[in-house]
């Protein structure tokens, strides 16, 4: 038997994981295929001794419901971004509770779980897919700390670049990297070698070990969140302006000294990024700054009051370490939507399998919201997360249902085109690379340019 070139293969399983990730699903049926014993399916690859893919030519069919999904959480991503300062009811929760935004993040973790299991629905070679799943968690975690990290700083000025001693390390894109290759591993080393699934029952027994781990990590995050005890901390801020020459730091005492707090100054959470990442390398502008407590414009940011606690301008992490933790979890839920999609081929028992434990979900965390553990997106507790990945299946089943099972593409072609073009949006919108474009064409100042002529100031 001739054996086909490494890198040819490998060429050719990254082609195919970019399909799959992308929401192409196979359709449900086999091909004969000489020397294959006339049991592959449509995603084998038959490697002649030429080393070219020999590909049966079977239609391929995408898979619209999860294109319209991610397009409808860029959008809302797009909406909170750009008008949650103005309506602080659908921004950001400052601390315990949840709003529209709220549900961004763990909705985009989501969808990268259940595009992983199409993804690596069949993998030929782990070594080669355990070397693209790190080497695309590096690029976008690397991607993260350019655009997160503070290096297009001033938009405004045209200023860019970043003293890597404060350098954020953390954000958005650092936090689905860690989450995606932590699953990505799971469903290339850790499932059933049975790909026969008859029933709910073995369809769990195929995937109860990665379930097992996705609860593994919850305990571990609950026993960390409630059990490590918070010491007394100090930071420190910058006086004076930075224009002035009369500058110099302050240092500021928070006393804490408590076991399993879950407030804004001495919970676990920011006390193992203090300890890790250092308050230098974490987000500034802390949400909670925007609490009663700390802004009396609450609940948008403001002035301090003259009473505020001495924690409200210490720097705070809200994609940190331990609550990334969780984050892993929302994409290991994301993977058991997508295992129906692979296993199940009727509509009504997947839409079936998907309502279900998402209405278990819900129910799971209002009663530990309702317990004393509150929703809470900076912390990433348990019954956020049940919260947030119940209403996430519940949304995509509902979003199944009218565009792959009623064919209402039109009424979701805007949804379904961003959501085909969803990183892209990300970086331009969110990352502010379209502001900096767009206000780089000036006039003599760069004041003059194109948002102060259309009538919007920069």
């Amino acid at each position: 038997m001739v054996l086909p070139n490494e890198n040819v293969v490998e060429d050719l399983m990254d082609k195919k994981l970019v399909e799959m990730e992308e929401g192409y699903s196979d359709k449900d049926q086999s091909v004969k295929q000489s020397g294959y014993n006339n049991v592959h399916k449509t995603t084998d690859l038959n490697i002649n001794n030429a080393g070219r893919e020999k590909v049966p030519s079977l239609e391929k069919r995408r898979l619209a419901s999860l294109d319209v999904f991610r397009g409808l959480t860029v959008a809302l991503m797009v909406l909170v971004d750009d008008v949650g300062g103005i309506v602080p009811t659908i921004n950001h929760s400052p601390w315990d509770g949840v709003t529209l935004a709220d549900f961004v993040m763990p909705m985009f973790l989501f969808i990268v779980g259940l595009s992983l299991a199409l993804a690596y629905k069949r993998v030929p070679c782990r070594i080669s897919a355990t070397k693209m799943a790190v080497f695309r968690a590096i690029k976008l975690f690397v991607l993260g700390l350019v655009l997160q990290g503070g290096y297009f700083h001033g938009v405004n000025d045209l200023t860019f670049g970043v003293d890597i001693q404060h350098m954020r390390l953390m954000g958005t894109l650092q936090r689905i990297a860690i989450a995606y290759l932590v699953s990505a591993l799971c469903e290339i080393w850790i499932k059933g070698k049975d790909d026969v699934v008859k029933s709910e029952f073995s369809l769990f027994k195929r995937y109860r070990v990665q379930l097992g781990i996705a609860v593994l990590l919850t305990v571990a995050h609950t026993a960390l969140l409630y059990g490590l005890r918070v010491p007394d901390w100090e930071y420190q801020i910058q006086t004076g302006s930075t224009s002035s020459a009369v500058t110099g730091k302050t240092f500021l005492s928070v006393n804490c000294g408590v076991r399993g707090n879950t407030g804004p100054a001495c919970n676990a959470v920011g006390m193992i990024d203090r300890m890790i990442l250092g308050t230098q390398h974490m987000y500034a502008r802390p949400i909670y700054s925007r609490t009663k407590q700390c802004s009396i414009k609450s609940p948008n940011y403001g002035p301090l009051p003259t009473d505020a606690p001495s924690w409200c301008q210490a720097p705070f992490e809200p994609e940190g370490l331990l609550s990334s933790i969780m984050a892993i979890v929302s994409c290991i839920l994301g993977l058991h939507y997508g295992h129906v999609i692979v296993h199940i081929k009727d509509h009504k028992k997947r839409i079936m399998q998907w309502t279900i434990p998402a209405l278990v979900l819900l129910v799971l965390g209002f009663i530990m919201h309702f317990s004393g553990m509150h929703f809470n997106k900076v912390l990433y507790s348990s019954s956020y997360t049940c919260l947030t990945a119940g209403t996430a299946g519940i949304l995509f089943a509902g979003i199944y249902v009218l565009v792959d099972v009623y064919g209402y593409r039109r009424l979701t072609f805007v949804l379904e085109w961003m959501g085909k073009h969803s990183m892209m949006i990300y970086i331009l919108a969110a990352c502010n690379l379209l502001p900096i474009f767009l206000q780089g064409f000036y006039w003599k100042n760069p004041e003059n340019n194109i948002f102060r002529l259309i009538g919007i100031k920069s």
